[in-house]
């Protein structure tokens, strides 16, 4: 390999050296035993639960279904999954009829939606066990059980029309239901109370990857190696 220019050349291997030696410091567990991956997916995943708390909101958009009842019919492969939708059900004071996989639901869809929400802000909360006690099983289970019936209910009211029902319904389970599940055991974390660790981690990474960059291109400068554009031939 020839050498064109040393200076940028070593240049070049300086920076790639140093980039690749603090890239195994990063990918050591010296962050509370965590890798810097791990460590900043960490946080980014408390900063992201601790601004996806809609629960206020939901509960007062669900407000004006308090006295609306509703008689809907959904279906399930599995009748242990209608059974347990059905336990869930009796808390929100709904009737339920189950014959096989089909679920026959009445009450009040304010209600209803309440009690999903209710059990949706304890798992936001880490407090699990408080599903666990009511229901008698897995926490995570319950949560799952919740998003299919608000999920099948929605697109039972969409198929009759009734469409102010099917839009609640979804955007219950789209912003508290599926929040409070897939956050499940993450500390929720305001940006506010970690906007510096923030913006030094969102520096860090515009400038470690300018630094590969700046490291490739010595390294390519030092060989020779330059797009130049052709010029074009002179005519006599």
């Amino acid at each position: 390999m020839l050498i064109q220019d040393k200076k940028h050349f070593s240049l070049g291997v300086i920076l790639a050296i140093s980039f690749l030696l603090l890239l195994l410091g990063i990918m050591s567990p010296v962050f509370g035993g965590k890798n810097g991956l791990q460590y900043a997916d960490d946080i980014f995943n408390k900063l992201s639960k601790g601004s996806s708390y809609f629960i206020p909101e939901a509960t007062k958009s669900i407000e004006k279904f308090m006295d609306k009842q509703i008689s809907v019919t959904i279906k399930y492969e599995n009748p242990e999954d209608a059974q347990r939708t059905a336990q869930l059900l009796t808390l929100s004071e709904a009737r339920t009829e189950q014959q096989e996989g089909t679920l026959r639901i009445e009450g009040s869809l304010g209600k209803i939606m309440a009690t999903g929400i209710r059990d949706s802000n304890f798992m936001y909360y880490n407090d699990g066990e408080k599903l666990k006690s009511a229901y008698g099983y897995d926490e995570k289970q319950v949560m799952k059980d919740w998003w299919q019936a608000f999920d099948k209910m929605s697109k039972e009211f969409k198929k009759t029309k009734v469409f102010d029902n099917a839009k609640i319904l979804s955007d219950v389970n789209k912003k508290v239901v599926e929040a409070a599940y897939n956050f499940y055991q993450i500390e929720p974390v305001k940006v506010s109370e970690r906007a510096g660790t923030m913006t030094v981690l969102l520096v860090f990474y515009v400038l470690y990857s300018l630094w590969w960059g700046f490291a490739l291109m010595f390294l390519v400068e030092g060989m020779g190696l330059t797009m130049t554009k052709k010029r074009a031939k002179k005519e006599d």
